[in-house]
């Protein structure tokens, strides 16, 4: 397992990050929806992912409704000083009206809650789990910075913003002097290559990691789902994420050829893809069964070939947007010239 400083910060993380979605019993949640996993499984997980080399958790307060802090707490234990946890906070825990967003008391409340059900004194990485349109940046960054000289959080992070969102947040934080985000959780897969455009590229320039989730679309690239047989598992009661699925196909196609050169499963070399392109600091990888996580983990030891990553990137590139078609100014040429090179 490789380690890597999560953006511009002296925490080192591992490549791959147990991701504890599933960790739900409920009845009907979404976390079942996606195979739940009673505690039992969900502590042999963690077992296995520890003894991978993985340091990192990735939970949510909304994920079972806080039932995955709970059993991830649970089945880290007395090795919770020894890994680090990541979990979020914005969506709403009731039908309360100030039981959503990122405000300061939803931010104080949320987190002193979220401590209670892992069962901890701090939380590593506190993220905002969307963007919240009904309360100012100044004032989540401002409750967000205390919280962190409270000592409960260590380090900041967001989820699901676009990228001006991004750059602003991270203006004003510098601007006030309080703690700046260090990463951005995201989604990205060779189905899903949007947040290449703005998202990426912002987090860049700004020095932050990206986290990535659902690396495989949501089970769309473990290589079941094919143009004869498209409507079964799990996708089939939830197309999450959306999947231009006759393009898809195309990608597994390329994904089945490598995978076989390699010996290796689907969505091992779609993961692979992920961890050589840049940017990316961890993947979160998740499970409903042990024989699936344990396929997912083997994907850190893959190297692919620069012909293979070139393959992969073709057949799944996105067609460029405005400005992005725009050629870069080149300097001793003119206007004229530089249009009639792009034209060609």
């Amino acid at each position: 397992m490789k380690y890597s400083a999560l953006g511009n910060t002296g925490l080192y993380i591992s490549q791959l990050t147990l991701g504890a979605m599933t960790f739900d019993q409920k009845e009907g949640s979404f976390g079942q929806l996606i195979g739940g996993t009673g505690q039992t499984l969900a502590t042999k997980m963690v077992d296995l992912a520890i003894a991978a080399g993985i340091n990192l958790f990735d939970t949510a307060n909304i994920y079972g409704m806080g039932e995955s802090e709970v059993m991830l707490g649970k089945a880290l234990g007395s090795r919770r000083k020894d890994v680090l946890i990541a979990t979020k906070y914005c969506n709403p825990m009731s039908a309360l009206p100030n039981a959503v967003g990122t405000g300061r008391l939803a931010a104080m409340r949320e987190v002193e809650d979220s401590l209670q059900r892992l069962g901890t004194d701090w939380i590593d990485l506190y993220q905002v789990h969307s963007f919240d349109v009904t309360t100012p940046l100044e004032e989540t960054l401002r409750a967000l910075d205390t919280l962190v000289k409270q000592g409960k959080v260590r380090y900041i992070g967001l989820s699901n913003f676009a990228a001006w969102q991004i750059a602003k947040a991270d203006g004003i934080a510098q601007r006030s002097g309080w703690e700046r985000f260090c990463s951005v959780q995201a989604y990205y897969s060779l189905v899903g290559r949007e947040l290449e455009r703005e998202i990426i590229p912002a987090a860049l320039d700004l020095g932050l990691g990206i986290l990535v989730w659902s690396p495989l679309a949501g089970g769309f690239l473990t290589g079941k789902y094919t143009r004869e047989a498209s409507r079964e598992g799990r996708r089939a009661k939830l197309k999450f994420p959306p999947v231009n699925e006759e393009r898809g196909f195309d990608i597994v196609d390329v994904l089945r050829e490598i995978a076989d050169r390699h010996n290796a499963s689907i969505p091992q070399i779609a993961l692979a893809w992920l961890l050589h392109k840049p940017g990316v600091t961890s993947i979160i990888i998740g499970a409903r069964k042990e024989e699936q996580l344990v396929d997912n983990l083997k994907s850190a030891d893959i190297v692919l070939s620069t012909e293979e990553m070139t393959r992969l990137d073709e057949v799944s590139q996105l067609a460029p947007e405005y400005p992005h078609w725009i050629q870069p100014l080149q300097r001793g040429q003119d206007m004229v010239s530089q249009i009639a090179d792009y034209v060609k």
